[in-house]
């Protein structure tokens, strides 16, 4: 599947939402706008992330959403996701398309212009810059990129690029103004007491300029 609309990626953080049902408020994101869905669960076990993934992708199915999955290049390949979302410390970019092949969708994280570069000449279908703000749930990642080193980065390189990292309804159309082809949020939305309503209010501010 390829992604035609980046604008508003959920990232389905199970760490984030031990407590509450994970793929119904997905389900729930989704109909409300969330255009990609990706999971992540750096603290599950392969077997709880698997069963995870599988149950997230019988409720995406129906609606024709990209699902991706970060870090996990053998979860992604053995829950037919549509693609793996990879950070700078994962499996090399040319090792998970051997993998994965041509068709599937291989996002990587980036923090530098020169990261950025380096993702597009080896073949990255798109960039997640971060962390564009300061976030708690990436207390220890790299510098904030900012809406200067995303707009310097949106001059550098041609791929789609989400923009993460703090990124909320007050401050998303400026991130799509910096050049960002969408936002990535997890608190945003999963955070929110009306999930609904939260995605309604992300999308309208990143659809301001289109």
């Amino acid at each position: 599947m390829k992604i035609k609309n980046w604008k508003l990626c959920l990232v389905a953080d199970a760490d984030f939402t031990t407590a509450k049902d994970l793929p119904a408020l997905t389900l729930q994101a989704v109909k409300s706008g969330a255009s990609i869905v990706q999971l992540r669960a750096k603290n599950l076990y392969a077997r709880e992330f698997l069963d995870l993934a599988f149950r997230i992708a019988k409720r995406l199915g129906p609606h024709n959403i990209p699902f991706i999955i970060n870090d996990k290049v053998d979860i992604a390949q053995a829950c037919k996701a549509d693609g793996v979302h990879l950070g700078q410390k994962d499996m090399p970019l040319y090792q998970a398309r051997e993998i994965l092949g041509n068709n599937k969708i291989i996002g990587i994280s980036v923090n530098t212009v020169e990261e950025a570069i380096k993702a597009e000449t080896e073949g990255a279908d798109y960039l997640g810059a971060s962390p564009l703000f300061y976030t708690d749930s990436k207390k220890d990642l790299d510098p904030e990129l900012g809406i200067k080193g995303l707009q310097e980065m949106r001059k550098q390189v041609k791929i789609p690029i989400l923009a993460i990292g703090g990124i909320n309804s007050s401050n998303a159309s400026e991130v799509m103004a910096a050049g960002a082809d969408g936002i990535a949020v997890i608190s945003a939305i999963l955070g929110a007491d009306d999930i609904s309503h939260a995605t309604q209010k992300l999308l309208k501010a990143v659809s301001k300029l289109s």
